[in-house]
């Protein structure tokens, strides 16, 4: 994998040695002379904007694009070198599933100088949290202001005793059948078990298809004492029962106490959105490093966004430890590429305006880019969606690329916090804290409200990747103590079910 040292000072960056186009660090206006680093240099033909390419050599009609040293498309006319190479004259080269080959790499990373830990929550069971929170859980949309007035009632005093309370409102729980159903009720539960709630209540309506009794097969085992259930249409007034049971579950909450837990016991989710042409030069790249040292420490990084894989594959699974981990893994892709042929939609529709915007062309490109996050880690196991992590290192986690789809996903596979890189920048935020590191100065100085960490340094070459990618863990900890990231701040909470078939 191509690895990112200290930028140059220039206004073309070349990835990989072996890549015909370079991307514009900065705007470069037609006409400009840009010295390359073999000693030759190359005029823009055209006005070339920040994160776009630029071709560096003579490419005749249909010859490959090459970019991260990883075919990214086509192009579909002759292009001269110093020509802008976008949608204009560039088209993937996707189509639908592959056949894939194993050669795996024996990646491995170094053991650690120093063994590193957090200031978190230790739960009975066992299992550890970095919020000490109270969430309602709603069974069924229809339940969700009731869900919101409640948190609304609790007396600030029982507020006082917890990091936070809040709703996790969605649409679904009823009218649904087969396997949206089974969706449904699995991501719910997941989230009911995640350790940063300290106490839960699981609202529910009373009439709905997801019904009490199947919530409780899906749940399992539980302690009486964290997770707690209301039906609304069994008591008079709702509202102030529910205030009632969330104040005793903040009570209960109050005997935990931050104390040092090692790093090994970390789980992060890595996830990128509104990305740019930089998203796979500067922060994706950072979050690689950041992801390389948690594993290092023993800690679980979680890769996700299957589509976000398609074209980069190579990058991805020469890595897996084992052959049983490498046809779990083709079966991810595979199967996803057929989820989209099903549906009568092309493998490739993507990248999204906003990322063609910013300078990713095909799907390919956005990919490459995308799958920096997992860094250099061999990949230890292939989860299912909402699947609970069980090995230590990096995981694959199936799902799609919906921001707010994603992140539940990643939280619900038990993420204590999720790293989301962004370019373009976006402001929401998944139950778990959700640190937004930006790919470029401008939109961290633009969107502070937003954004966390500024891995422009990288872009300026103030910093190496792998300086800036320290920095980050040193964040991810941090945050990992009771840091709140700018999204808890404004109080951002919100999932998103992954659902595929009929409403009724």
């Amino acid at each position: 994998m191509t690895r990112l040292t200290t930028l140059p000072r220039v206004a073309l960056h070349r990835i990989a040695a072996q890549d015909n186009v370079a991307v514009a660090m900065s705007p470069i206006p037609k006409g400009t002379e840009i010295p390359l680093d073999d000693g030759t240099s190359v005029f823009t033909l055209q006005s070339i904007p920040q994160g776009h390419k630029v071709a560096l050599t003579a490419l005749p009609a249909g010859s490959n694009v090459v970019k991260y040293g990883m075919v990214i498309g086509h192009v579909t006319e002759d292009v001269e070198p110093g020509s802008w190479v976008h949608t204009h004259n560039m088209k993937t080269n996707l189509s639908g599933t592959v056949e894939y080959e194993y050669h795996p790499q024996g990646a491995k990373l170094p053991k650690p100088s120093h063994r590193r830990t957090f200031m978190g929550y230790r739960r009975p069971d066992g299992t550890v949290g970095i919020r000490n929170e109270v969430w309602v859980v709603p069974t069924v949309g229809c339940v969700n202001r009731i869900a919101e007035r409640i948190v609304g009632r609790v007396d600030p005093q029982a507020l006082a005793m917890v990091d936070d309370v809040f709703a996790l409102a969605h649409p679904f729980g009823c009218s649904q059948t087969g396997a949206d159903h089974a969706q449904t009720r699995k991501l719910l539960a997941s989230l009911v078990r995640h350790p940063n709630a300290a106490g839960v209540l699981v609202l529910s309506l009373g009439c709905e298809n997801l019904t009490h009794d199947q919530f409780l097969q899906e749940l399992g085992p539980y302690d009486p004492q964290r997770v707690r259930f209301l039906t609304c249409q069994d008591v008079e007034d709702e509202v102030a029962e529910g205030a009632r049971i969330v104040e005793e579950l903040c009570e209960y909450a109050s005997q935990f106490q931050r104390e040092p837990i090692p790093a090994s016991e970390l789980v992060v989710g890595l996830k990128c959105g509104a990305s740019d042409g930089l998203s796979g030069i500067t922060a994706n790249p950072t979050l690689g490093v950041m992801s390389d040292l948690l594993v290092q420490q023993g800690g679980s990084s979680i890769l996700t966004e299957v589509p976000e894989m398609f074209g980069a594959e190579a990058f991805l699974l020469d890595r897996c430890d084992s052959r049983e981990t490498f046809d779990r893994a083709c079966n991810m892709l595979n199967g996803f590429k057929q989820y989209f042929l099903d549906h009568g939609t092309v493998v490739y529709d993507n990248p999204s305006p906003g990322n063609k915007q910013g300078g990713i062309t095909t799907l390919e490109d956005k990919s490459c880019g995308c799958v920096q996050k997992g860094g250099t880690a061999p990949i230890v196991d292939v989860l299912g969606y909402a699947d609970p992590v069980r090995k230590h290192g990096l995981s694959l986690l199936c799902g799609p690329g919906n921001d707010l789809v994603s992140t539940t996903n990643l939280t619900a596979a038990g993420a204590h916090l999720i790293v989301f890189s962004t370019g373009r920048g976006t402001p929401f935020g998944a139950p778990a804290p959700t640190m937004k590191v930006a790919t470029n100065t401008k939109i961290a100085s633009n969107k502070g409200n937003w954004i966390d960490f500024d891995a422009g340094c990288v872009q300026t070459g103030e910093l190496s990747t792998q300086q800036a990618g320290e920095l980050l863990f040193e964040k991810v900890l941090k945050v990992a103590s009771g840091e709140r990231t700018k999204a808890e701040q404004n109080g951002f909470h919100d999932i998103s079910i992954w659902k595929d078939g009929v409403v009724l």
